[in-house]
């Protein structure tokens, strides 16, 4: 048997940290990932640095900042940019890489999102991955694509890419450790076309925790995408949760085959997702980009972070530090026994810290941050246990909210007098970090042409920097 763990790491689209039972949740169906938080380990502020698809993904890969890795926003159609064939990672380390340098097999399956997702890179030995076509349904026929090679299949992604994971569990080496990363897709909007059996009972529910009645007053709603949702909100709600508990159950599937091949005590299990999103909350259907400017509120930035490794861990803790994806990546190597100066290049100036004596101890971690950041291109945002400070640069509009007063940021304070040395206090806090963490030509802060009302994209290309 291989001494090294084997890494299990779920990365969903779009699943939002409010819908987890684990999180308090009390009307989703999430008996899966609640096993894994009731015997394992659930952070409970954990965040993405980026509240969009491929930032987010990219800065739990490569351990960096959006400023330093360069993708500021999703990798979608920009207008003139070949975005499947730009190298996008190529100045990046990427974890699947470093794991499977210091000798594990690595999968993927499901979406990729950094790049072609016909033909991902970043150190898989396989992969079968969903694809380019968009716009996407989530069941009936598609082509995905299997170590770059064009596969025609019918049925519910989600059930697809858990058998595909399953298969990989079966049928690896034995004598290596693995590194599966499933990358499921069915909580990204469409929210429509989930298991009707899911959705019908979800129907049924009054949603009454998630607040029905806010708008957004700090701009105005991205309506490109999602505006059919909002005529038909329980509808839609219904739908999203029905796909949560299908992922959910594809988790259990795939830890239930653990357990078959004598694998689960061996193997540490990461649930998280790429984001946050809300449906609803605050007027806002979407993530950082459901809102013009775009937005930080918590629906968007907070996400699960569920380890669970039962015959490993400390179990039933539920930390409160701050966390993010990069402290993940952090906490991932190390647990591994992945030697520094195997993963790390000297000039990679990596943000993140193991938590990992979380994993074995109760005590708070020592010297831990105590607020946490995020960008989105031209967006800061800091927040510690009471105060939020968003920054759009160079001029604004900018927030600060009082979460203990005000915890749906609802009421900006950033224009009181009495607000004055907090901002401040907040404001020298975050330009340092960025001035430590920051690449002087991928700053989110040099970014040209930001989306406006025109639906410019152009921006996304770390080649459009200054």
């Amino acid at each position: 048997m291989p001494e090294k763990p084997n890494i299990l790491l779920f990365l969903t689209d779009d699943h939002a940290q409010w819908a987890n039972g684990a999180y308090g949740n009390r009307e989703i169906l999430t008996p899966n990932l609640d096993s894994l938080a009731e015997t394992g380990i659930l952070m409970e502020n954990a965040y993405t640095p980026t509240p969009v698809c491929s930032p987010g993904r990219a800065c739990l890969l490569t351990g960096r900042f959006s400023s330093q890795h360069g993708i500021h926003d999703y990798l979608g159609s920009a207008p003139g940019v070949d975005v499947d064939g730009y190298p996008w990672l190529a100045d990046e380390t990427v974890l699947p890489e470093i794991l499977h340098d210091a000798g594990y097999t690595t999968y993927l399956s499901g979406k990729w999102h950094l790049g072609s997702e016909n033909d991902p890179q970043g150190g898989f030995d396989h992969t079968f991955v969903h694809g380019n076509e968009y716009p996407f349904s989530h069941n009936g026929p598609r082509t995905f694509y299997e170590d770059g090679q064009p596969v025609n299949m019918k049925g519910y992604k989600t059930r697809i890419f858990t058998d595909k994971a399953i298969q990989y569990l079966r049928e690896r080496d034995p004598e290596k450790p693995f590194y599966l990363q499933v990358g499921y897709i069915a909580t990204h909007n469409p929210w429509e076309g989930h298991p009707e059996r899911l959705a019908e009972h979800y129907r049924k529910c009054t949603f009454e925790e998630l607040p029905s009645d806010e708008t957004y007053p700090f701009g105005i709603q991205n309506l490109e995408s999602t505006f059919k949702y909002r005529l038909d909100p329980h509808e839609s709600r219904a739908q999203y949760y029905a796909a949560v508990t299908q992922i959910d159950e594809g988790v259990g599937q795939i830890l239930d085959e653990l357990e078959a091949l004598g694998l689960r005590e061996d193997t540490l299990i990461i649930y998280t997702s790429d984001h946050g999103l809300n449906c609803g909350q605050h007027g806002i259907w979407g993530k950082g980009n459901g809102t013009l400017p775009l937005n930080m509120v918590e629906e968007s930035v907070r996400i699960p972070m569920i380890l669970n490794n039962p015959s490993h861990f400390l179990a039933k803790q539920r930390r409160a530090e701050f966390v993010d994806h990069t402290d993940l990546f952090q906490t991932i190597l190390e647990y591994a026994e992945v030697p520094m100066d195997s993963a790390f290049r000297a000039d990679r100036n990596y943000p993140g810290h193991s938590f990992s004596s979380a994993l074995t101890h109760t005590a708070p971690l020592e010297s831990w941050k105590e607020e946490q950041i995020g960008e989105y291109g031209d967006v800061r945002m800091i927040r510690d246990t009471r105060y939020k400070l968003v920054r759009r640069y160079p001029n604004g509009p900018n927030e600060l909210f009082d979460l203990q007063k005000d915890p749906r940021e609802m009421v900006n304070g950033f224009d009181d007098p009495e607000n004055q040395a907090i901002i401040e206090d907040l404001t020298q806090k975050l330009d340092a970090f960025f001035e430590k963490y920051a690449d002087p030509v991928k700053n989110g802060l040099n970014v040209k042409n930001l989306p406006l009302h025109n639906g410019s994209e152009s921006w996304r290309d770390p080649r459009n920097l200054h």
